[in-house]
């Protein structure tokens, strides 16, 4: 039998739930759309859907699961929730930095934080920051966090230079 989550995060989309999961699923390795439901014709004085058009999505990326929910305007994406993505080079930082921020808000983001083009927040992190960040050296500590706050997408090799400058 296959793992099933307990926990899957839910985003709500107008009506770009397909959309949002063909570009996620394209983006992450390992990912794939697992189950398409459509809105019936019954209850649709309360949802306000076509009957027949996409109510939600669920998706896979990376081993993690998703839905996205066809739902209308009523809501919209804040920063208040965002998705990391660890990334282990800056090969990877900049790919996904590419393909998630293409037509996303480019004022949006600083320290890695950029949103997509759906408004959904996605923070392009390298994995060695956290160890960085917690330099037993508090003045390296410090250099690397004051050079992260000058960036929008992070670059590993000025972040680990930071700590040299201490």
């Amino acid at each position: 039998m296959a793992h099933v989550h307990r926990i899957s995060p839910n985003l709500w989309f107008d009506t770009q739930a397909e959309e949002a999961a063909l570009l996620y699923t394209t983006v992450f390795p390992y990912s794939s759309i697992t189950r398409v439901a459509r809105y019936p014709d019954a209850g649709e004085e309360i949802h306000k859907m076509p009957p027949g058009s996409i109510m939600t999505v669920e998706f896979d990326l990376d081993g993690q699961s998703f839905v996205a929910l066809n739902a209308g305007p009523v809501f919209k994406f804040t920063e208040a929730i965002s998705f990391i993505v660890h990334c282990d080079d800056q090969a990877e930082i900049d790919h996904y930095w590419e393909k998630l921020g293409e037509d996303g808000d480019p004022q949006a983001g600083q320290c890695g934080w950029l949103k997509d083009k759906f408004g959904v927040s996605w923070q392009i992190v390298p994995r060695v920051l956290t160890p960085l960040l917690m330099d037993p050296n508090p003045a390296k500590a410090a250099g690397v966090f004051n050079a992260m706050l000058q960036m929008k997408k992070l670059d590993i090799a000025a972040l680990e230079a930071a700590t040299n400058e201490r």
